[in-house]
Parts: structure tokens; C-alpha cells; sequence
């Protein structure tokens, strides 16, 4: 696994979530009980802990922005992070496997 395949994935999901206005975000992730903001966020948190991990940081909590707009940006600086960190390939991969997961529960 790759840093380019990670940026592909988060590509894809970007591309998807990208154009979404406050009422999809509100709406319910896949049947859950959880909305589509708090799962990409999720996704957002895991990505930052993996980044903080591969750089032998102290994890930080990412902040939760007044508008889901902002998400997607959120989702590419933490990704962004996670590849200049370096990790080994199962943290990419693993990394990969939680962002096509979140796109598929969309």
C-alpha cells in the first residue's frame, strides 16, 4: 500500500461528500443512528491518531468546525499529514480500508 493510493481513496471520497450542503451531512450514515458528519469526522480523528502515531507525536483531539463543509478539507490536510509522516504500508493500508469503508456507509 501507498501514499498514492491513500490519496486516491480520500480523492474519491472528497469527490463524493465534496459538493454536499448542511442537510445531507445531517442526514443518517448508512441505516445508523449516526449522522454523515459524525462519521467522516470519525474518519478524521483516526487519520490524525495514525498521523500523530507514524510521527511519534502525542495524538491531539482534531477539532470539530461550526460548518460539516468544512470536512472535506479536514479529511485531506489529516490524510496529507498521514503520508508525510511515512508510515509503514499496513498503516496505509489500514488507512485506506477506513476511508473506502466511511465512502461505502455514505
Amino acid at each position: 500500500m501507498s501514499a498514492a493510493e491513500l490519496d486516491r481513496a480520500v480523492a474519491l471520497l472528497v469527490r463524493q461528500v465534496g459538493h454536499w450542503q448542511q442537510p445531507r451531512w445531517s442526514a443518517p450514515a448508512g441505516g445508523g443512528n449516526v449522522s454523515r458528519a459524525d462519521l467522516v469526522h470519525k474518519l478524521v480523528q483516526e487519520l490524525a491518531n495514525l498521523a500523530a502515531d507514524a510521527a511519534g507525536e502525542p495524538r491531539r483531539e482534531v477539532p470539530r468546525l461550526p460548518s460539516d463543509l468544512a470536512l472535506p478539507d479536514q479529511l485531506r490536510v489529516v490524510a496529507a499529514d498521514l503520508a508525510l509522516a511515512a508510515p509503514p504500508a499496513p498503516v496505509l493500508a489500514g488507512a485506506v480500508d477506513a476511508v473506502t469503508r466511511t465512502r461505502t456507509t455514505l
